[in-house]
């Protein structure tokens, strides 16, 4: 009788048995990028769209949604199907400051996904006009002490926005924060003189400094970046300072775990080709290869330090 009832039974499993053994992945994948074309996130992970779609076997595309900080996109990304098929790019900004930022956030970095693995980290660069009478950085606090609240600095996201508070807190400065859509146009206006500073990504910052637009006076990096060779860091005038961008890539939570180490991987793998690596170089970014878990890890620390940073540098939750 058992025996007669398992064959039966046999037809019906097959079905769940082919879906349980279908290999991975069978179609396009999409990096959903929480923030417009053109932005640092968008950049990085398009550079690695195509080696990766080499390694998977299949085409991974970018799907930007930007809205909210992030938080539009980033929600999306949490509630895709978890098949493995949608991934989500995770920054300081929608990974971690949000949770303090956006009183009523609709996701959870932590619980709502699950870590592929870590990408990449950079800094920031403090930017001033080209023929800025500050110098450099010591400089440029000096004048902020003279006359409190009149220099300005402008804030394209939150992470350019907790690296000047940071450091005007640390200088013991008043120092006015001008918001912008993006970083493109608030490194715009202290090309035009309308703005004293910004701190904007390394790709952007070096291009013009390049053509003799703005003079860089710092990184974020707590040590000298080997990337920026030159450009000392914040913390070399005020000692303890040091932000470090990162950027990871995770799925929705209850993606299967063969398929995160699949993805895994090959996302290590495209970190450490010899092909990639040196393009990624030049955009200011230092690959970060490692294990899901390390991610996570990451997650845990950089959420409440984020948020204490924001908290004691007085930026206002939404």
């Amino acid at each position: 009788m058992l025996t007669r009832r398992a064959a039966l039974a046999a037809p019906l499993l097959l079905p769940a048995l082919a879906r349980a053994q279908a290999p991975w992945p069978d179609r396009p994948i999409r990096i959903v990028i929480a923030f417009p074309a053109g932005s640092v996130t968008d950049t990085l992970h398009r550079h690695l769209a195509e080696p990766l779609s080499r390694e998977l076997g299949v085409p991974v595309v970018i799907d930007n949604r930007p809205g909210g900080n992030g938080a539009v996109g980033t929600e999306a990304g949490a509630r895709a199907a978890a098949d493995g098929h949608t991934w989500t790019v995770l920054s300081v900004t929608n990974g971690a400051l949000n949770t303090y930022t956006i009183r009523r956030l609709t996701y959870d970095p932590l619980r709502d996904f699950a870590p592929i693995g870590r990408v990449a980290d950079n800094p920031y660069v403090l930017a001033v006009k080209h023929d800025h009478p500050a110098k450099d950085l010591a400089g440029l606090i000096e004048m902020a002490k003279r006359e409190p609240g009149k220099l300005t600095y402008s804030i394209g996201n939150s992470s350019s926005h907790i690296a000047s508070a940071t450091l005007a807190r640390m200088a013991g400065v008043e120092m006015t924060a001008i918001p912008y859509r993006g970083g493109p146009e608030a490194l715009t206006d202290v090309i035009a003189g309308r703005i004293d500073s910004t701190f904007t990504d390394i790709p952007a910052g070096l291009a013009q400094a390049r053509d003799g637009k703005v003079r860089l006076l710092a990184t974020t990096f707590p040590t000298e970046f080997a990337l920026t060779p030159g450009i000392p860091p914040v913390s070399a005038t005020l000692p303890g300072y040091g932000l470090v961008f990162w950027f990871g890539i995770s799925v929705p939570a209850a993606t299967p775990a063969p398929i995160i180490a699949r993805a895994n991987a090959a996302l290590n793998k495209v970190l450490v080709d010899p092909a990639v690596t040196p393009r990624l170089a030049q955009l200011g970014y230092v690959p970060a290869p490692g294990k899901p878990e390390a991610f996570t890890e990451l997650l845990r620390r950089e959420i409440p330090y984020l948020s204490n940073l924001a908290r004691d540098s007085g930026i206002e939750q939404q």
